[in-house]
């Protein structure tokens, strides 16, 4: 009966995610994708690589099978790329506290200035920390685009890994992606793109932005038509921080962000969303909130085009099934 009590209470409720039994972590990932092929990347010289980036380069062009990197604990100064012509890697970190890729750079570009970019399919990352420690600079000028990371391919999944920069942490360009038990650290903009992402049981860290006069936003969801599949969506997560912010801004006419069962903090400010930079109709705007809590979810106040959805109304978007993550994560095979 101890155990029993132990392990209820040093599992996390927003740990069992969707319809998954076990807790996702990296021998499961391991067993599922049914490989052997490990690279060693060790900063100390104790592996086959010292570098993230030579261990990559490692990786056969059109590889088709999965191949393990797994990274050490340490800091490694590098910009790191998975170019589009080496799938099913799995990157594997000694957890985000531990293992950090890190590098400096602001840009007018916004892929230019990423310290990690993604443009491969079937890719994994688990326990990292990927950071842009770029000084934040003058408001609204090139200096302020310093990206983590830039995701921009299918079928993409990151575990327990970590974001930290300030304006425009997270480019999730484009794709079906997941999130799980994840942080992420800004202040503007800090979540945007157009993919169709799941953010599960994730950390959202607001940094307060003393450069501008207007709140800054979590999230800018692209979406230009109707038909076009993308929209993020956050599922038993908690956002919490310092100064006051936006759930998200709309950027485009369709955009589209919902926070379920989240704990909202009192930095989120009363109006909840805004279209500040947008000025089209708000009519197709998909800017809403399903059960949240905390200080920050209160309905009074709230932007008049955003939404309050039933269960019904979440349903759709709050499962797997939404980025068709049955047919792709390896947690579900």
């Amino acid at each position: 009966m101890k155990i029993l009590i132990f392990i209820l209470f040093c599992i996390p409720c927003y740990a069992l995610a969707f319809e998954t039994k076990s807790i996702i972590d990296s021998p499961m990932l391991t067993k599922n994708i049914g490989t052997n092929r490990t690279i060693i990347v060790d900063i100390n010289g104790k592996g086959d690589f010292k570098s993230v980036q030579a261990a990559i380069d490692s990786v056969p062009v059109k590889n088709s099978k999965w191949v393990i990197i797994h990274i050490r604990k340490g800091v490694y100064r590098e910009k790191v790329h998975i170019p589009k012509t080496k799938r099913y890697i799995f990157l594997r970190g000694n957890g985000r506290g531990r293992t950090a890729i890190v590098w400096s750079q602001s840009s007018s570009d916004n892929v230019e200035s990423a310290t990690f970019k993604a443009e491969a399919p079937d890719f994994i990352a688990f326990g990292i920390s990927f950071k842009n420690e770029a000084p934040t600079g003058v408001a609204y000028t090139s200096q302020n685009q310093s990206v983590a990371a830039f995701v921009a391919a299918d079928k993409i999944a990151f575990y327990h890994c970590a974001f930290y920069s300030t304006h425009n942490t997270l480019f999730d360009y484009k794709g079906r992606h997941y999130y799980e038990s994840c942080y992420i650290q800004g202040s503007i903009d800090f979540i945007f793109g157009r993919g169709r992402t799941i953010f599960q049981s994730c950390e959202i860290f607001v940094i307060d932005d003393k450069r501008i006069t207007i709140h800054g936003s979590i999230t800018a969801a692209n979406k230009e038509t109707e038909r076009e599949m993308s929209g993020f969506i956050f599922v038993k997560g908690k956002v919490y921080g310092v100064g006051g912010v936006y759930l998200g801004r709309a950027k485009g006419p369709f955009s589209r962000v919902i926070f379920s069962h989240t704990y909202l903090s009192n930095t989120i400010v009363a109006e909840g969303w805004t279209n500040w930079s947008y000025d089209g109709s708000t009519d197709n705007l998909y800017h809403a909130e399903h059960k949240c809590h905390g200080p920050g979810a209160t309905k009074e106040g709230r932007a008049p085009w955003s939404r309050q959805l039933t269960d019904e109304q979440a349903a759709k978007f709050i499962s797997i099934d939404y980025i068709d993550g049955k047919n792709w994560l390896p947690a579900y095979k």
